[in-house]
């Protein structure tokens, strides 16, 4: 019974990555290239080739049981995290100029 409730956790926590992995692909799918040397950060390919790579294995570190990745799939959310937080917040604002006055 322990085992089971093991392999759930394993199981969500693997899920959770891929779920974090996916956004940050596609979040790098739909940004423009310009971006990317605009906020002084690795190229568009660079980032798409390393969060490609991340998602392939996640998927494949996915599954419960024997063949899964274990903490393969935990370490693999990593360079999508640091996409996430460092990336992100400076490629899209890109082309969003201010628009109308007030606000913050």
């Amino acid at each position: 019974m322990i085992r089971d409730v093991q392999l759930l956790v394993f199981f969500a926590l693997a899920l959770a990555a891929f779920a974090v992995e996916l956004w940050a692909l596609v979040h790098c799918l739909r940004q423009p290239a310009q971006a990317f040397s605009y906020a002084g950060k690795r190229t568009k390919n660079f980032w798409l080739v390393v969060l490609a790579v991340n998602v392939a294995l996640g998927f494949i570190a996915l599954p419960p049981g024997p063949l899964s990745g274990g903490f393969l799939s935990i370490i693999l959310v990593i360079p999508a995290a640091i996409y996430l937080t460092d990336v992100r917040p400076a490629v899209s604002g890109y082309g969003r100029g201010r628009r109308g006055g007030g606000g913050w």
